[in-house]
């Protein structure tokens, strides 16, 4: 494996640890241990502890993924992982 390859999969690692780390807070942390804490708060109507609960994290997963998205094709264009780089690798891989 070359260095670039490492070094790739440490921030990759790297990125994924952060997402989940938020991901961790937001469905477990103020979804469930803290929820009454955050139930003095009120959004539409409702307590911020049970939005988050029921609709809050739903909302963040789906921008967590959007932001891995983003995050990984800068990765990749960082470390040229990209398709187009990949199968020209290949390419010339099998012509010798």
């Amino acid at each position: 494996m070359r260095e670039d390859d490492n070094k790739y999969w440490q921030e990759n690692i790297r990125i994924l640890k952060i997402l989940l780390g938020i991901w961790f807070v937001v469905s477990f942390l103020m979804s469930v241990i803290f929820v009454d804490q955050l139930d003095v708060i009120r959004i539409g109507g409702f307590k911020f502890g049970f939005w988050m609960a029921q609709q809050g994290s739903i909302y963040v997963y789906v921008i967590l993924i959007f932001v891995y998205l983003k995050m990984m094709d800068n990765l990749d264009h960082k470390y040229h992982h990209e398709e187009k780089d990949i199968l020209a690798e290949e390419k010339s891989d099998q012509a010798s």
